[in-house]
């Protein structure tokens, strides 16, 4: 596999990270009942840097509507393992081809407990990029590849339901948090493809981020 220099630190790293080290918040009523998932945290070379690619969850759907994520669902009985399921899932929300990913490696699956599944993040690198968009409305609202320093500028912590206080980014429009804010920091992290941090004003109030978000267009 040939991958860029900026990608390479973080496919020699992902065979060594264990749970303990991404500090996730893990809820024991979860195990045992957990169903599993997997997400696609694709990355491509693009004009202005590295890419991620990001969906905008449709606004119909009952669980996590307008939410931004990564492409991905449900594990399938058909599917050999979860590079598999975050492909097979990719495709149908993004017209991806599966044949231009590389597969870099994956994160330990991540216990979701208000939707009670196990999550594996895997990484992918979009070698061979294809057009992409919305497949099917009722499910996918945008799809948008977004370069990482355009994902930077709009960085802030917000604070959520339930106390949760987490990392947060305004780009085009949306607002990246919640689980996919905090998978893509521990990947990028692990990469060291963060930029070095800086002072941190107040958390926003959800409300608020919902707000400054939609102003950074």
């Amino acid at each position: 596999m040939s991958l860029p220099p900026w990608l390479r630190p973080l496919a020699a790293r992902l065979p060594d990270v264990t749970a303990a080290d991404l500090r996730w918040r893990e809820d024991r009523a979860v195990r045992g009942r957990a169903r599993p998932a997997a997400v696609l945290v694709l990355f491509a070379d693009g004009p202005a840097g590295p890419e991620v690619l990001l969906t905008e969850r449709a606004a119909t759907l009952r669980q996590h509507s307008g939410q931004v994520a990564f492409p991905g669902g449900r594990s399938d009985p058909g599917d050999a393992d979860a590079a598999a399921t975050a492909l097979r899932e990719a495709a149908e929300e993004t017209g991806l081809v599966p044949a231009g990913v590389d597969v870099v490696g994956e994160l330990p699956p991540l216990a979701l407990a208000h939707s009670g599944h196990h999550v594996t993040p895997v990484v992918g690198y979009w070698r061979a990029p294809c057009p992409v968009g919305v497949v099917d409305p009722s499910e996918v609202a945008r799809v948008e590849r977004v370069a990482l320093g355009e994902l930077f500028a709009g960085a802030r912590r917000v604070r959520g339901p339930g106390g949760y206080t987490g990392p947060a980014f305004a780009v085009r429009g949306l607002l990246v948090w919640g689980f996919t804010a905090e998978v893509l920091v521990r990947v990028l992290d692990l990469g060291g493809l963060l930029p070095p941090p800086r002072e941190d004003p107040a958390p926003l109030s959800l409300a608020e981020a919902l707000e400054w978000a939609g102003g950074r267009r």
